[in-house]
């Protein structure tokens, strides 16, 4: 099977009360954590590249980790998806090289320059048969070249997606609901709760259209605890509660960006090794049970929070 885009996945998840998940990548152990837990529960996945992606890997690389990844994995759909393309010409690179998915990020540009600049890549990506993903509304915090303050972060207004999604023929649409980038989602000893409503108000406006949720990782207290426990520091990592995240996928949101809990996974087994091995040097060595947890950890999104295990 080769790449495909997110046209068919949306349909099936919409009508099946599901969400694709869709899991950043930067190296060849994620991307295998990720395609073999999704090859064995047979779900459909979006492998995301961030510009800090392809500076960190290089655009090349990270294209063939993921072709490889569909040779390996052949009885599911990958969709290879730019995550939060910063710009025109970003997006056009990724495009003519090989994604067959991308998201332009004007959320930041007031309401007429994002639909100009999103019609733009819409414009392009659709000559070469590739969808595209905008955003309406602001999410707060930090990831890659991502950085927004809580004081400039806001909801998404319900009234003008239908128009912003007329003028631009977006395919999909990135709302703010109270997610947000990185591990630090909510302050400690609130309660953490997305906006339902906005949510719903923009699906009773936008029937049938696939909604996108940013900023969705629950982070994981157990590898949170991993971290601290061996050497990091990091008080009052807060995540989204699955079961919200549940609640979202049976709706209008066909896709979940997963951004945060890979990392943590990742991070903590690889502290964990480290401290208990201090006399190893191998990168396999380590890496090997980081793989092994990460897929551990998507198998878990897959079956129990997006409900897509069984959907390919």
């Amino acid at each position: 099977m080769a790449l495909v885009t997110t046209t068919e996945m949306f349909k099936k998840a919409y009508n099946g009360g599901y969400a694709i998940g869709a899991f950043n990548v930067n190296n060849m152990e994620i991307v295998q954590g990720i395609t073999e837990a999704c090859q064995e529960e047979h779900a459909p996945v979006i492998l995301q590249v961030s510009k800090g992606a392809r500076a960190y890997a290089n655009h090349t690389y990270l294209v063939k980790l993921v072709e490889a990844a569909v040779q390996e994995c052949p009885d599911i759909p990958i969709a290879l998806h730019l995550d939060h393309g910063p710009d025109f010409e970003t997006c056009k690179n990724c495009i003519d090289g090989g994604f067959t998915s991308v998201m332009i990020d004007a959320s930041s540009k007031p309401f007429e320059e994002n639909i100009e600049i999103t019609r733009q890549v819409v414009e392009y990506a659709h000559k070469y048969g590739v969808v595209v993903e905008a955003e309406l509304g602001t999410l707060a915090g930090i990831e890659d070249d991502v950085n927004v303050s809580e004081e400039d972060s806001s909801y998404t207004h319900p009234e003008e997606v239908e128009e912003f999604v007329t003028r631009t023929g977006c395919d999909s649409l990135a709302i703010a609901i109270g997610t947000s980038h990185g591990a630090y989602k909510f302050k400690p000893g609130t309660k953490p709760q997305l906006r339902f409503d906005v949510l719903h108000e923009c699906e009773k406006r936008l029937p049938g259209f696939p909604i996108v949720l940013h900023g969705a990782s629950s982070v994981p207290q157990e590898y949170v605890q991993m971290i601290n426990t061996y050497g990091g520091n990091m008080p009052g990592a807060i995540g989204v509660p699955e079961d919200q995240l549940r609640e979202a996928a049976r709706s209008a949101v066909c896709k979940i960006n997963i951004d945060s809990d890979l990392r943590l996974t990742m991070t903590g087994t690889i502290r964990k090794y480290m401290a208990e091995h201090p006399d190893h040097f191998d990168p396999r060595q380590y890496l090997k049970p980081a793989r092994a947890n990460i897929k551990e950890t998507v198998r878990h999104k897959l079956v129990d929070v997006l409900g897509c295990a069984g959907k390919a």
